[in-house]
């Protein structure tokens, strides 16, 4: 069974820092795409960041450039945003591809290219 964990969501103030986990387990990282989403209420997720594990390039939504970074080992992939802002706040969820995959791994790739979620992190920034 496949299964997605994130943890380290929370509260913060603009400015300050939060860093996410997702946990795999019945998967690895190996040869994926893996991604880090975010939704707003009563908008669709759209892409934060991503990296591949094949080539370990990265690539981040226009939004976060130079604050947040994505890292990944066998069977994690963290978030580190710093310098946060207001409009960081909402859910985040992490994502796999299937392995292996050498398609596009962009923080634009639609959420179709990943079959695997996690039930998602809630954070939440205050100004």
């Amino acid at each position: 069974q496949v299964r997605l964990v994130e943890s380290g969501g929370g509260s913060a103030q603009a400015g300050g820092s939060l860093r996410l986990s997702c946990r795999m387990s019945g998967i690895t990282a190996d040869r994926r795409c893996m991604a880090w989403f975010r939704q707003v209420p009563g908008k669709e997720r759209e892409g934060v960041a991503t990296i591949s594990t094949a080539t370990d390039r990265t690539d981040y939504a226009d939004s976060v450039k130079g604050r947040f970074t994505v890292t990944t080992s066998w069977n994690t992939v963290d978030l580190q945003m710093n310098s946060l802002k207001p409009e960081a706040t909402g859910s985040y969820f992490c994502a796999a591809t299937s392995s292996p995959w050498y398609a596009g791994c962009q923080s634009g790739s639609p959420t179709g290219f990943f079959p695997y979620w996690g039930q998602g992190t809630q954070v939440s920034i205050s100004s």
